[in-house]
């Protein structure tokens, strides 16, 4: 890859903006099951990721979560056919052995009869989780974790070093085993069982006590931890606005996931989020740091977060509009259409393939 011009800073995308994008994709995942919307969902995702992921380790993380969403999607048709549903069904499949179960155990059954119509909604329920991790999956391959933690409100400062000292100090303890297995073998010591397990504890333990004392050393040499002194009356606001502000947020999404709260979720869901969000500005003023070419909010990333939202949006309208469409049913046994403009909504979280910079590896 060619470096870029001295004196030049090649701008690289806002990574909240991944995030932004891949949870509206996973709230329009949530809004349908049908199987061909999901599809195209996980296509729009995948294509992302493909377009604009780096060489990073942390982009290889989208294929782990292809196989996690698998295998969600299996073990659920798995209890389908193992402990039956409650949905009706006549085009039966096969007929398992069915195990006696005891009297407080009504309701559940092990065996019986599989139908098509079971099976149908289990691969729906699952396809549609299995798609919302694939999404969680391409923010993780596609935002930089070191810069998103940079991006984090003062408040949440101490947290976001924590979890930054935790991903560094990870890959040098497993780099020190092997280094210390591999000089063990070249010196005709055992370096597996018990035994070995011991000789090469101790020594890697030893080595991040070091590093443990020597980055607390560097920390407080920098003045990390030394907090401004505010009013108490800041502070108390912002205890109350941040508390108020994650309920809120728990209550505007339990309403959104009910279809009784559909018309109180939303506007909680915002206040709350509106809350929580200047609580976190005002706990900021107690953290005395400065950032070093933070990453800035562009136009790149209002596209990026934007496609996400619309998508979301325009499901959740869909949803309202058209619930048979986005829902199709299992009894009777139908094939699912594929409805045009949810589609062609979808079709706009490919935006940031053609809007968002490849990042430098």
């Amino acid at each position: 890859m060619a470096s870029a011009p001295a004196g030049t800073v090649r701008r690289v995308l806002h990574p909240g903006a991944w995030w932004l994008w891949s949870l509206g994709l996973g709230t329009a995942a949530t809004r349908t099951t049908n199987p061909l919307l999901l599809a195209l969902l996980i296509a729009t995702s995948a294509y992302v990721v493909a377009t604009c992921r780096t060489q990073a380790p942390w982009s290889r993380s989208y294929s782990a979560f292809l196989r996690l969403a698998l295998a969600v999607l299996v073990i659920r048709l798995f209890f389908a056919v193992a402990l039956g549903s409650p949905i009706p069904g006549t085009h039966v499949i096969v007929t398992l052995p069915e195990l006696p179960l005891p009297h407080w155990a009504q309701g559940i059954r092990l065996g019986g009869k599989v139908t098509a119509e079971s099976l149908t909604f289990a691969f729906y329920d699952g396809l549609k989780l299995a798609t919302l991790l694939i999404c969680v999956g391409a923010a993780n391959a596609l935002a930089n974790p070191s810069r998103l933690l940079k991006s984090l409100p003062g408040a949440l400062y101490e947290t976001g070093v924590a979890v930054v000292v935790a991903l560094t100090f990870a890959p040098h303890l497993i780099a020190d085993v092997q280094r210390l297995r591999a000089a063990r073998r070249l010196r005709g010591r055992p370096d597996s069982g018990l035994r070995g397990l011991l000789q090469v504890g101790l020594p890697v333990l030893e080595g991040a006590l070091e590093r443990s004392v020597a980055l607390a050393a560097a920390m407080d040499a920098r003045g990390y931890g030394r907090s401004a002194e505010v009013a108490t009356g800041v502070r108390r606001t912002t205890g109350a606005l941040t508390l108020g502000g994650l309920l809120g947020v728990c209550a505007g999404t339990y309403g959104l996931l009910t279809a009784e709260g559909g018309t109180y979720g939303l506007p909680l869901l915002l206040a709350g989020v509106a809350a929580a969000l200047a609580g976190l500005r005002l706990g900021g003023r107690r953290s005395l740091r400065t950032r070093y070419r933070p990453d800035r909010w562009d136009l790149r990333a209002w596209l990026v977060a934007g496609s996400g939202a619309a998508v979301a949006a325009l499901l959740t309208l869909a949803a309202a509009d058209d619930p048979q469409a986005l829902h199709p049913g299992v009894v009777p046994l139908v094939a699912p259409a594929l409805p045009l403009w949810p589609a062609a909504a979808v079709l706009l979280g490919l935006l940031p393939a053609f809007v968002a910079p490849k990042e430098p590896s």
